[in-house]
């Protein structure tokens, strides 16, 4: 029951007390009245008694009428949304861990994220990074095909229907296993992070924000359709990987326009992407790489 709804209903039940009372203790005196004739016996006891009670229940009615009108007024100056009145709270405690703040601070970890389409060359920039810089790598692309492969794990026929058909894992296992990731390498000292191949949709960038640490900026690999594709289908020679070959590679590029891009441009309007154009030979680009995080990391 609501609060606004408890303190109604408790006011009725004082009242109804308070009118039984009344009337109970206006029977008793009846039958306790004695005869009025007799002048000795007229204003006895009994009639103390009554004006007790009586004062008793009037005061039972002036408490329920004061939580009446204080509930009404609550009601009536309360800003919050019903809901809010709730007595459980409708959040899963796995999700207050926090209480609404980021596991980590930017001060505490600094997080980079790493979009391009799919054969842009971000994991072997990623790599430059990590042997110049010290970040981490964590690429959202091999973790999930750890797990997969991973033998007890439970999403390891989920994780590979969605990689087979070019199609963005749900969010809630991704993030799980980034947050899982970052938390490991922290304890060991380990506070800057390259995170490669995401978020790749808009609720996976707001979710990692909102509940791992708000990232410093986007690292945009910027190259051409024809040019990943080329590069994917040679890489698929020898990489061993389910998703590349041309079937997989054309829906991964619909899907990056389709849900990626957007992602792109809701930091763009924040001012936290940094493009590079990457048709270019790997030397040239990580040229381009260096040159525009001085600074900046």
């Amino acid at each position: 029951m609501t609060a606004p709804l408890r303190g109604i209903y408790t006011a009725r039940v004082l009242l109804q007390q308070s009118s039984r009372k009344t009337t109970f203790h206006t029977e008793k005196f009846s039958k306790q009245t004695v005869d009025e004739s007799d002048p000795k016996k007229k204003d006895r006891e009994p009639k103390k008694r009554l004006n007790r009670n009586s004062v008793s229940g009037k005061q039972v009615a002036v408490v329920g009428l004061l939580a009446l009108g204080t509930t009404i007024l609550s009601l009536l100056y309360s800003k919050s949304k019903p809901v809010e009145f709730l007595e459980e709270d409708p959040t899963p405690a796995e999700m207050t861990e926090t209480a609404g703040r980021p596991i980590f601070t930017p001060e505490e970890v600094s997080v980079i994220f790493v979009l391009g389409g799919p054969g842009a060359g971000k994991g072997t920039q990623c790599d430059n990074l990590v042997r110049d810089y010290h970040f981490v790598h964590l690429s959202a692309g091999d973790l999930l095909r750890a797990e997969q492969n991973r033998p007890d794990s439970e999403y390891g026929k989920l994780i590979k229907h969605y990689i087979t058909e070019g199609l963005i894992v749900p969010q809630e296992i991704t993030v799980k296993l980034l947050e899982n990731a970052i938390r490991d390498n922290f304890k060991e000292g380990r506070t800057k992070f390259l995170v490669d191949g995401f978020p790749r949709k808009m609720d996976q960038a707001i979710t990692f924000e909102d509940v791992i640490v708000p990232s410093k900026f986007v690292l945009f690999f910027d190259c051409p359709e024809e040019v990943m594709e080329k590069r994917l289908l040679e890489r698929g020679k020898t990489s061993g990987r389910a998703d590349d070959n041309i079937e997989s590679i054309k829906k991964r590029f619909k899907t990056f326009v389709e849900t990626s891009m957007p992602v792109i441009e809701y930091f763009e309007e924040q001012n936290k992407v940094i493009k590079i154009k990457c048709d270019k030979s790997v030397e040239e680009v990580y040229n381009d790489v260096q040159q525009q995080l001085k600074g900046k990391i």
